[in-house]
């Protein structure tokens, strides 16, 4: 073998290692994989996770969780730690549009990230911080070594009053090209923001595309929008398109670099909360976690290509796949945004709605807006399509009261195992293991640690059976307000298939 073929192995490994890429392999001539082994499961080496400003009100009080769960594998070194992003520049423009203070080579900004605010001791005990005000800034966090493999960062934050007044949750995101939020809005009501965060040295530059119910909406001013290095940049949608849309599904592409991004949608009479990003587009979609006393749910749905797609839509529920009444199927027609008001569809029982095609799969990007309480005590969440939990998923943020575990297995019934880990002031982790009959949603109170004191992690593991979804709901008591907050829970990516490579590698000389 040449030197050169022995480089390209080794590189692509490493690279698997650290980012999650897969290395790769190469067929025989006969057409049968000869050229690999089959893939170990390493540890990631490092991970990057991105909070948004979590509020502008005077009232609001945030607090965050950090959590690594431990991961076999790993090392004795590493961190895990949050800083602040830059401020927005001073002259930069209101519409998002600011080029920054800087260079002409693009890193315009702050050169450096903020100081450090959350920094982790060690896997398996998460650590907490708190900010109170409308001043808090985005966060900018990195873990590496042992602390890189599953880390989870929750952004929880209470507003006594006024527009979004409730509970409003997020995870901390990973940086990505490409993020798709169907049940934005830019109607009188409500207020939203998207937030971009760029975690690296160099300018991000994105473009925020708008889709309403009769297509695209024409944005000049949501084009080429500059992110300037370690910082964060919200974006008023309303201040993008003269259009009063109700239900708007929004696409953020990133040209160059990568960002974090996160909706904030605020309600003047609803509360609200965050929505985060829907699954890739897909033919199937699972929205899990509706709680079982949401008195108004709606979908809202966008196939981001010109064929027109037709779902069936179905709730699983604790004894099985029920079919709404009136609501059996929903045509999304292509580049326009559906929505459906399926009413109080859960009839006081948990769910998670299950969306498959009716014939051809077009691809779809899906979300729920969640309504608690009745008048003027109504309370407003967000849930996502999302992945399922694979290996293992993690919640953090969880307190002794008000956390329920919410999990799904669409399809063949399944086995996990929840594991409460220790509080971050104290306690004694446990693990329990639950079974979820195929077709329905369970709702966990999930275990709590021994000797609980301060907050605690959820990690969930599929032990067997096929895929299981899952949400984490968070509620709170706000004057009256059924405040509440929900959380998909998809895999943590902690690991990475690497294929080992067979002696005889002939098959990559070139």
């Amino acid at each position: 073998m040449n030197r050169t073929t022995l480089s390209l192995i080794a590189g692509t490994t490493a690279l698997a290692a650290v980012t999650g890429f897969a290395a790769l392999s190469a067929p025989d001539a006969s057409g049968t994989d000869t050229a690999a082994k089959a893939a170990a499961q390493l540890p990631v080496e490092r991970t990057s996770l991105l909070c948004p400003a979590p509020s502008t009100s005077d009232l609001a009080e945030t607090s965050y969780t950090s959590f690594t769960p431990v991961t076999k594998g790993t090392g004795s070194g590493g961190k895990a730690e949050l800083r602040e992003a830059a401020e927005e520049s001073a002259d930069a423009p209101a519409d998002g549009k600011g080029k920054g203070k800087g260079k002409d080579d693009g890193k315009s900004g702050e050169d450096k990230p903020g100081k450090p605010v959350l920094t982790s001791k060690e896997p398996g005990k998460p650590v907490t911080g708190d900010s109170s005000g409308g001043e808090a800034p985005a966060l900018v966090g990195t873990a590496d070594g042992r602390f890189a493999p599953g880390w989870t960062v929750q952004e929880t934050t209470e507003v006594a009053a006024g527009t979004g007044r409730g509970l409003q949750g997020v995870n901390c995101t990973a940086p990505d090209t490409d993020f798709w939020f169907p049940g934005a809005s830019t109607d009188a009501d409500r207020t939203d923001y998207v937030h971009l965060t760029n975690p690296d040295d160099s300018a991000a530059v994105v473009d925020l595309e708008l889709y309403g119910k009769d297509g695209a909406l024409k944005s000049a001013v949501g084009e080429g929008i500059t992110v300037p290095p370690h910082s964060s940049e919200p974006v008023l949608l309303s201040t993008l398109t003269g259009e009063r849309q109700t239900n708007l599904t929004v696409h953020v592409n990133v040209r160059s670099g990568r960002v974090g991004a996160a909706v904030q949608a605020l309600d003047d009479k609803l509360g609200g909360d965050w929505l985060a990003a829907s699954t890739d587009p897909s033919g199937s979609l699972v929205l899990p976690g509706i709680p079982a006393d949401a008195t108004s749910v709606r979908l809202v749905a966008f196939t981001p290509g010109d064929a027109d797609a037709d779902l069936k839509v179905r709730l699983a529920s604790p004894s099985g796949p029920i079919t709404p009444a009136g609501h059996e199927t929903v045509h999304v027609k292509g580049g326009m945004t559906s929505a459906v008001d399926l009413g109080d569809v859960t009839r006081g029982e948990a769910g998670s709605l299950v969306l498959t095609p009716t014939d051809r799969s077009v691809p779809v990007v899906a979300a729920l807006r969640v309504v608690r309480g009745k008048g003027d005590k109504q309370e407003t969440a967000f849930i996502p399509a999302t992945r399922p939990l694979g290996t293992r998923a993690t919640s953090a943020g969880n307190s002794g009261k008000g956390s329920t575990l919410s999990l799904t297995a669409p399809g063949a019934a399944a086995t996990v195992k929840v594991t409460a880990s220790a509080g971050s002031e104290g306690g004694t982790p446990v693990s329990k293991t639950y079974t979820i009959k195929a077709g329905t949603t369970q709702d966990i109170e999930p275990p709590a640690p021994g000797g609980l004191k301060g907050t605690y992690a959820l990690t969930v593991e599929t032990v067997s059976g096929g895929p299981v979804y899952g949400a984490r709901t968070l509620t709170a008591s706000e004057g009256g307000v059924p405040a509440f907050t929900v959380q998909t829970l998809p895999d943590d990516r902690g690991t990475v298939a690497v294929p080992e490579a067979d002696e005889d590698l002939s098959v990559l000389q070139r």
